[in-house]
């Protein structure tokens, strides 16, 4: 579970941003918002919240927050090879942050025990690296890497082939990558906490998870949650070798190239005999969408999975969204403590029935093109009394377009022949 995602010198933030899903001492909300991951006897829990939404205007830097979230997987996953420089462009408009590292850092619960990873980097190498754990209820530091130390300093709790690992970690390459890949078992947790990281971009995922989930017993459970998605569709059958698909479906569809001649969905049409069904491909966009969605939300939810989401209401009307974020705020069906981290524009949804206060942030960008990101609970809205929809649409908390029309006018417009 997620306690609190870093970032700086990362595409549009220049200094340090920080998104917290600690909760706060509202009550609102407690018993389906809030859970508490199991720690040993003993150790105080920590209260985390299910979800954050995160608002702002086009171009504010969003995107860009879980594009760094993403990135920090990424390179965890695959930095033993060596760097991919394109993963940590730095903020490009201080010619003083093109030669500063990118840092990125994360505080989680992984198997009952909190913590603290991160990295400084450039394109060309980690410039410092460190993990922090919290097995006992007390900090550890089970390495810091960093040219103050010379190189590497390991804790003594960390036990393990430390010198092997120091000599095989490149500049260009985390010693966590390494060291996990020399079989580590105690950074395996650490490592495999970024692996259940899921992040989605603004075009979602594909259908393939979901196509490959209705191929076994796990079709009964996308068909319930298409059904609970008020989509009015009874099955979902698998096409047979040699079908064709609907001649139609060649034309339209989100995704036909993945989905051609795969499957069919089959809508509760009284009388139709058999031909209520639709190759997924004719199905609307929105349809697609939720289709696309169903096989990762129901794994991420079984399995307590952490999932950044961009642009979560796009083609969806905002019920739809709604259900979607209502899977992670409800116990009985997120049992494993699944925490969802999305943005929107929808504010339908931005509402106190919906969230507590302290699950709102926003992203603004300023006149240096810098992203700011701040959360709701900073203005202090009252507790079931503040319209955050029409607070936030009035320009209360900021992160809204200025949008100027007038400047489109042509009335000093010259024109020459």
């Amino acid at each position: 579970m997620l306690i609190e995602f870093s970032v700086a010198n990362y595409k549009s933030f220049k200094d340090e941003a920080h998104l917290s899903l600690v909760a706060g001492a509202g009550t609102e909300h407690r018993d389906t918002h809030v859970l508490s991951p199991s720690m040993p006897t003993g150790i105080r829990p920590i209260r985390l919240l299910r979800s954050a939404v995160i608002y702002g205007p086009n171009a504010a830097g969003k995107t860009n927050l879980l594009s760094a979230l993403a990135a920090m997987k990424t390179i965890v996953r695959r930095s033993a090879p060596g760097l991919d420089e394109q993963l940590l462009p730095p903020f490009k408009f201080d010619p003083a942050c093109e030669t500063r590292p990118t840092s990125l850092e994360a505080v989680f619960v992984m198997d009952g025990v909190r913590y603290q990873y991160g990295f400084a980097a450039t394109p060309e190498e980690i410039v410092r690296e460190w993990l922090y754990a919290w097995p006992r209820g007390r900090v550890q530091i089970w390495f810091d890497r960093s040219p103050e130390h010379g190189g590497i300093k390991y804790g003594h709790q960390l036990t393990g082939d430390r010198e092997v690992w120091r000599r095989a970690t490149r500049p260009d390459a985390l010693l966590l990558s390494t060291a996990v890949n020399l079989n580590s078992r105690q950074l395996q947790p650490v490592y495999d906490w970024f692996t259940r990281l899921q992040v989605a971009g603004i075009g979602g995922w594909s259908s393939n998870f979901s196509l490959e989930c209705c191929q076994d017993e796990r079709k009964d459970r996308i068909v319930q949650f298409l059904r609970a998605a008020d989509l009015a569709i009874a099955d979902v059958r698998p096409l047979e070798a040699g079908e064709d698909p609907s001649p139609s479906s060649l034309q339209t569809g989100l995704n036909w190239a993945e989905t051609r001649g795969k499957l069919r969905l089959r809508h509760d049409v009284p009388g139709a005999n058999g031909e209520g069904e639709l190759d997924l491909a004719d199905e609307s966009f929105g349809t697609q969408k939720i289709f696309a969605l169903a096989g990762p939300w129901l794994d991420t939810l079984e399995n307590g999975y952490v999932v950044a989401f961009d642009e979560l209401h796009g083609n969806l009307h905002p019920a739809l969204a709604r259900f979607l974020i209502e899977c992670f705020h409800s116990p009985a069906v997120n049992t494993k403590g699944a925490q969802l981290i999305f943005t929107t524009h929808e504010t339908a949804i931005l509402s106190q029935d919906i969230f507590r206060r302290d699950q709102v942030w926003f992203c603004e960008r300023n006149a240096g093109q810098e992203t700011t990101l701040y959360p709701l609970a900073d203005f202090r809205p009252r507790k079931g009394v503040h319209n955050l929809e029409r607070a936030y649409l009035g320009g209360r908390y900021g992160a809204v377009p200025l949008i100027a029309p007038d400047q489109l006018s042509q009335s000093d417009t010259t024109v020459t022949e």
